[in-house]
């Protein structure tokens, strides 16, 4: 892979596997810099942008703490700090669980849903331009790839 080689700047030839794993730490990093860069100017982190688009899922139901870390794509230890940052922002409520009082449940509020709705297109503009080099088909064939890889 010629590209890669002039990315890194080395000469050494680079197992096909590594090259593979080096490509989608790059892709990643870039993709990821991209929506922070999106999401910068609203004050929100991916995870808390995850967390909310979580919670619009819900449309209105609340979830508990363990199922949005289960759900999330960048798991994390400490969903409870994430959580408060998002309350004190009001984008979501905490409430406690009538069922079991151990057990806190979480919705998303008016404001939290307004702030997303924001972003939408700003969203979807920005997956389109990072994905905009390859066609319907070969987004198709990659994600079946990276489904594959992810097991």
């Amino acid at each position: 892979m010629k590209e890669l080689k002039e990315k890194l700047k080395t000469e050494i030839d680079l197992p096909i596997s590594r090259q593979t794993v080096i490509s989608i730490f790059l892709a990643q990093t870039e993709f990821k810099n991209e929506f922070l860069n999106v999401l910068k100017p609203h004050d929100l982190s991916l995870e808390q942008f995850n967390v909310l688009r979580i919670l619009r899922g819900q449309k209105g139901d609340p979830l508990n703490l363990q199922d949005i870390q289960e759900r999330m794509v960048n798991k994390m230890s400490n969903t409870t700090r994430l959580i408060d940052k998002l309350i004190l922002k009001d984008f979501v409520k905490r409430i406690q669980c009538e069922q079991n009082r151990r057990k806190i449940e979480v919705y998303i509020t008016n404001h939290g849903l307004e702030k997303l709705k924001e972003l939408d297109r700003l969203v979807d503009e920005t997956e389109k331009k990072m994905t905009s080099n390859l066609n319907q088909k070969e987004l198709q064939q990659l994600n079946k790839l990276l489904v594959k890889l992810s097991r």
